[in-house]
């Protein structure tokens, strides 16, 4: 019903930067949630940004100040600039959309690596 491709990710050293996109399709008209998650091998996955479809943001305390969410809700798009990155960074990143505030439903990418080198 919804798929998410995601794109932008790579290698980089610690200080570089980013900018990973997803862009959704199919029925998304219900959709009201976007958002970036991340996981490391072996960890939890963890929800980095959100965005709303009326464009309210929240952030991870770890990225506040390095990361950015928008979205282009023309173009379907969702954007995460990453800048200052860090070795910590390193993980696997996931586009996911829900119709629900709580992520009670959701959606996901496929997911795209990113590796941060010291």
């Amino acid at each position: 019903q919804v798929q998410l491709v995601e794109s932008g990710g790579g290698l980089v050293q610690a200080g570089g930067s980013l900018r990973l996109s997803c862009t959704a399709s199919g029925i998304i008209s219900s959709i009201i949630v976007m958002g970036w998650f991340r996981q490391a091998p072996g960890k939890q996955r963890e929800l980095v940004a959100s965005i709303t479809r009326a464009g309210s943001t929240n952030c991870a305390d770890s990225v506040k100040g390095r990361f950015t969410i928008s979205r282009n809700n023309a173009r379907d798009t969702m954007y995460l600039q990453m800048d200052s990155l860090k070795p910590e960074d390193t993980a696997a990143y996931y586009c996911g959309a829900s119709p629900t505030l709580n992520w009670s439903s959701r959606y996901w990418g496929q997911g795209t690596q990113v590796t941060v080198s010291s």
